[in-house]
C-alpha cells in the first residue's frame, strides 16, 4: 500500500493560510482523482480543494474551522491497490503514516506555544502584517514599536484584526510616545504628526435590544468580511461623490443592432458592462492619477489597469472579480472576461487570484433599478464608479438648426473618490471624460 500527502494548495501571492470550512470526505471513504475532498476559505474567497490522488482517505490532520498554512499537509490518502496514483507526488512509507501525523500535531502544538508566549527577540522586523492590520495601525497612530509588542493569535503568531482592535481598546487614552508611524505595506517607517493631548476615543456600535417577534440572523462569513471591509474603507478614506448624467442612446441602439450577430460570431452575449469598461479604460489613460493607491504618504501610480466589477451573488452577498490588464483587451476580450468572471462568481468557482489586484472598480446599481448611488471605495483603490439605470426621458438636443427636445436614453454616473489624493478637479474631470466617451460611441461600429 502506498500513501500520499495532500497539502494545502497555494492560492495566490498574498494568501498565506486558509480556513477549513467543510470536509466532504470522511476517513475510510474512497476518493477519486480530482474529486472535491474539502472546502476552504480565505479572507478573499471560498474554494474547493480537489484530491490529487485516487484512493482512500485514511487520516485528516486538521478539523473544520482550523486555520492551515499554505503547503501544510492536511490529509493522507492511501492507494489500496498499491498503484502509484500520481507520479508527481512522492509516496510516504506505510510505517511512517503515524509519524507524519505526530509531526503535524507537534507542529501545531509548537505554533500554539509560540502564540501563547511572546518572543524574546527585541525586534520582529520580518513579521508579516496584513494590509487590514497595517491600515488600522496607521489610522490609530500605532507605531512599529507598539505593533511589534502585540501578541498575535493568528497562524505563526501573526497579528489579526481582533488582536489589534483589542490592543487599541486596552490602550485607552494613553498617548503614543513613539515619533514613528507605520507605513502601510513596507517596513519603512515614516515620520507622522502625533496628537499631543490624547488619542481618539474608540468608536463603539450602539447597544441593540431585540423586541418581541424579532428574528435574529447570524451573519455568514462572507457578510462579516464585507462589513469589516466597508467600515475600514470609510474609516480610512474621506469619501467624496460626484455625479454626471450622460446620453447613452448611441450605445443602446448599437447594442440592439449587433447583439444577435455578435453572439452568433463570438459565442458570447454582449451586455452594457464591457462597453462601459472600454470607456472607463480610455478615461483612465487620460487621467492616470485615478489609477493609484496611497501607501502612507507615498502615492503608488499603477502601471496596469485592472478593472474590478462588483457582482451580486445568489446569496445576496457581493464579490468583486477583477479583469486584469483591461487596457490590452478589445471589446470581444472584455466581453468574454466579463461573462466568464460573472458566471464563475455566481457558481462559487472563482479562484483567489480572480479577485485580487484591482486598481479601479465599477458597480452597476442600475441592475436593481436605481438611478444613481454613492459607492464605497474598495481599498486600497482611490475611486469607484457606480452606473445607474438607463431610462428614456425627454432631453434637449443641440443641432445646427437650433435646440430641440427628443426622447433619449439617459443614465447617471456616480464617482466616489478618496479626497486625500483626488480633488474635485481630477475626480470631476475624469467622470466627465467617461461620459464623453460614452456619448461619442460610434453607432456604426462593426463587431
Amino acid at each position: 500500500m502506498a500513501e500520499f500527502q495532500l497539502v494545502m494548495p497555494k492560492m495566490g501571492e498574498s494568501i498565506a493560510e486558509a480556513t477549513i470550512i467543510k470536509w466532504n470526505k470522511n476517513e475510510g471513504e474512497t476518493v477519486a482523482l480530482d474529486e472535491t475532498i474539502l472546502e476552504i476559505a480565505t479572507d478573499k474567497v471560498d474554494s474547493e480543494v480537489p484530491s490529487s490522488y485516487a484512493g482512500v482517505l485514511i487520516k485528516k490532520l486538521f478539523k473544520e474551522n482550523d486555520v492551515v498554512p499554505v503547503g501544510a499537509v492536511i490529509a493522507i490518502i492511501a492507494d489500496a491497490a498499491g498503484a502509484i496514483a500520481s507520479p508527481a507526488a512522492p509516496p510516504i512509507a506505510e510505517n511512517k503514516v503515524a509519524e507524519a501525523v505526530k509531526i503535524a500535531a507537534a507542529t501545531l502544538e509548537s505554533k500554539m506555544e509560540d502564540i501563547a508566549q511572546p518572543s524574546n527577540h527585541s525586534s520582529k522586523a520580518n513579521t508579516f502584517y496584513s494590509p487590514l492590520v497595517l491600515n488600522i495601525a496607521r489610522t490609530e497612530n500605532i507605531g512599529m514599536q507598539e505593533l511589534e509588542k502585540i501578541v498575535g493569535s493568528g497562524a505563526e503568531g501573526r497579528v489579526t484584526k481582533k488582536d489589534i482592535l483589542a490592543f487599541i481598546e486596552n490602550r485607552g487614552n494613553a498617548v503614543t510616545t513613539s515619533p514613528v508611524a507605520l507605513a502601510a505595506t513596507t517596513n519603512t517607517e515614516t515620520l507622522a504628526i502625533k496628537p499631543t493631548s490624547k488619542t481618539t476615543e474608540p468608536i463603539h456600535a450602539p447597544k441593540v435590544v431585540s423586541m418581541a417577534g424579532d428574528e435574529i440572523i447570524e451573519m455568514d462569513r462572507m457578510r462579516k468580511i464585507i462589513a469589516d471591509h466597508m467600515v475600514m474603507s470609510k474609516h480610512v478614506s474621506p469619501h467624496v461623490t460626484s455625479f454626471v448624467e450622460c446620453d447613452v442612446t448611441n450605445i443602446v441602439r448599437w447594442r440592439e443592432r449587433v447583439k444577435a450577430p455578435f453572439e452568433k460570431k463570438e459565442g458570447e452575449k454582449i451586455t452594457f458592462t464591457p462597453i462601459f469598461i472600454e470607456c472607463v479604460v480610455k478615461a483612465i489613460k487620460d487621467f492616470p492619477m485615478i489609477n493609484i493607491s496611497l501607501d502612507g504618504t507615498s502615492i503608488i501610480k499603477r502601471k496596469n489597469i485592472n478593472i474590478g466589477m462588483a457582482t451580486a451573488l445568489p446569496s445576496g452577498n457581493l464579490i468583486v472579480p477583477v479583469i486584469k490588464n483591461a487596457d490590452y483587451m478589445n471589446l470581444v476580450g472584455l466581453t468574454k472576461s466579463v461573462n466568464d468572471l460573472a458566471n464563475r462568481a455566481r457558481q462559487n468557482k472563482l479562484a483567489p487570484d480572480d479577485i485580487q489586484g484591482g486598481t479601479f472598480t465599477i458597480t452597476n446599481v442600475g441592475t436593481f433599478g436605481n438611478v444613481m448611488g454613492t459607492p464605497i471605495i474598495s481599498q486600497p483603490q482611490v475611486a469607484i464608479l457606480a452606473i445607474g439605470a438607463i431610462r428614456k426621458k425627454p432631453a434637449v438636443i443641440e443641432g445646427p438648426e437650433g435646440d430641440m427636445i427628443a426622447i433619449r436614453s439617459m443614465m447617471f454616473l456616480s464617482l466616489s473618490y478618496d479626497h486625500r489624493v483626488v480633488d474635485g478637479i481630477l475626480g470631476g474631470s475624469f467622470l466627465r471624460k467617461i461620459a464623453d466617451y460614452i456619448e461619442a460611441w460610434d453607432s456604426n461600429r462593426e463587431v
